[in-house]
């Protein structure tokens, strides 16, 4: 039986002008579910990128032992207190605090530096039962490997964005494998998941790297953006802000996807300019995506 094949995006898509009578409200509210004791500067760089990427209200969800110093670093978003471990990451209870308050979210952003302790875990897979849009990363995709056939899990438009070392993770692909046929592997995954699933909402993978592949299994994008100054920590984060704000202004996951990356790599452009790719770190792509914005 022949493949399908995907039809190929090469025009990059593009957020609607603001009307003069804008008011936050018309721009969404991202929900950041991220950060535990290890980890204060995820959070606050998904937070950071998801305003300078124009989402009208940005919530950080974090554990109560590094809200203080988390909203030190994020001052134009508000915080919703989470239940904490002995660890100082995400208790159990705190999945029931985070579903309460989604009668107000748009768009949720989950995973940075959440850890992979149980209470991260349920997070999770409660998450991906709800009916909101989720854009998860880092730490989310690994507890979303330790929950059995998540694909069959999911009710919600899901956008996932491993680097290849979690793509390997999730796929049992070797990164070698993955980094020769980057399209193709992208496209079997993302088939597989789908197979497993009776969920209609669209399901998106961002396999990020060098020539960054974004599909939904009907299309793909190749993003030509982006250098080696990069690939420096932190910058994923960045990343899992952008398309969650994109989400969050009425664009579809996968359309979201495509400008995110773009921009994102064009912000990365943008500072090698006058730091240098040798310099440059996270907090870097955020001072310059609004100049990204503004040439997309």
């Amino acid at each position: 039986m022949n493949q399908i094949q995907p039809q190929r995006i090469t025009t990059i898509p593009k957020l609607a002008p603001r009307p003069t009578h804008s008011n936050k409200g018309m721009y969404g509210h991202v929900l950041v579910v991220a950060g535990s004791r290890p980890y204060t500067g995820a959070p606050t760089l998904t937070a950071n990128a998801a305003l300078r990427s124009g989402a009208g209200l940005v919530t950080l969800a974090v554990p109560d032992v590094i809200q203080q110093t988390v909203m030190g670093l994020c001052p134009c978003a508000t915080s919703l207190v989470l239940d904490s471990d002995a660890t100082g990451g995400l208790a159990e209870s705190a999945c029931s605090q985070v579903m309460q308050a989604l009668e107000r979210i748009s768009v949720l952003a989950v995973g940075p530096g959440m850890g992979t302790q149980a209470g991260a875990t349920q997070m999770v897979r409660a998450l991906l039962a709800q009916e909101l849009p989720v854009v998860l990363d880092a730490d989310g995709l690994n507890n979303l490997l330790k929950i059995d056939d998540w694909p069959a899990l999911r009710q919600c438009p899901l956008v996932l964005t491993p680097h290849p070392g979690e793509f390997s993770r999730m796929t049992g692909q070797g990164v070698a494998d993955i980094q020769a046929s980057r399209e193709s592997s992208a496209l079997s995954a993302v088939g597989q998941w789908l197979s497993r699933s009776q969920c209609p909402q669209p399901l998106v993978l961002v396999l990020k790297g060098e020539g960054s592949v974004v599909t939904d299994g009907r299309r793909v994008f190749i993003n030509s953006s982006g250098n080696p100054g990069m690939a420096t920590g932190g910058t994923g984060d960045v990343l899992t802000g952008v398309i969650a704000a994109l989400i969050a202004q009425h664009l579809e996951p996968f359309d979201a996807a495509c400008l995110g990356v773009h921009v994102h790599g064009r912000s990365g452009d943008l500072a090698a300019e006058p730091i240098g790719q040798v310099s440059m770190i996270a907090t870097d792509l955020i001072d310059f995506l609004p100049e990204a914005f503004k040439q997309a």
